[in-house]
């Protein structure tokens, strides 16, 4: 049986599927984070992700459509929970916004950092300029507007002109994203003290 989609639905056999607790869709999310960022996104096959997850790989596509929906849901799960959270500062009228945009600059990297595997690392693909990922590139830029808005409220963004706060706006943007590099390169270090370095920075970026 398909799906008005086609995918098809049903009971689909698992081969030895590990005792995660996990769905079958967030096992191979699981599986595929692992294998991208350690093998590489083209050099996994989605036999390798289905075999990683337990499953066959026929079973796999009751589940996805292959590894480019289970690329762009990786994706935007690493932006989807801080533009939630950008959503709420922005609604925040009794926060100072220099505080606010503090907060969100360490959740965001806490966020990037925080997981098990580097998915901030997919930002590099260059599959990921294809019209596929859309949906990740349209949540990113609202994150990113999130930022801009946040700093302009900052008594130091409120006198900039457009194009210095467009500037100020892709350079700690551009940090907060940029930090994935750096802490890959020192895995040990605590992810809390790195986000409220980072946030720290960001700041001095914004002038604030």
């Amino acid at each position: 049986m398909e799906t008005s989609g086609g995918r098809r639905v049903g009971r689909p056999r698992a081969a030895q599927r590990p005792a995660s607790g996990l769905e079958p869709r967030d096992e191979l999310l699981a599986a595929a984070a692992e294998l991208f960022t350690t093998r590489g996104y083209a050099a996994t096959t989605t036999r390798a992700v289905a075999e990683r997850a337990g499953m066959r790989q026929a079973s796999m596509y009751h589940y996805v459509s292959g590894k480019e929906e289970l690329l762009a849901a990786l994706l935007e799960s690493t932006v989807t929970p801080s533009l939630a959270y950008a959503r709420e500062l922005l609604a925040d009228d009794v926060a100072p916004a220099e505080e606010r945009l503090w907060r969100l600059c360490r959740t965001d990297v806490e966020l990037l950092c925080g997981g098990p595997h580097n998915l901030g690392g997919l930002y590099l693909l260059p599959e990921v300029r294809i019209e596929r990922f859309a949906g990740f590139h349209a949540v990113r830029a609202e994150l990113k507007d999130a930022y801009r808005q946040l700093l302009a409220a900052t008594e130091a963004g409120s006198r900039l002109g457009k194009g210095e706060l467009e500037l100020r706006t892709d350079l700690v943007f551009g940090l907060i994203e940029g930090v994935i590099l750096v802490h890959r390169s020192d895995p040990e270090r605590p992810v809390s003290a790195f986000a409220e370095a980072t946030a720290d920075a960001a700041l001095r970026i914004a002038g604030a």
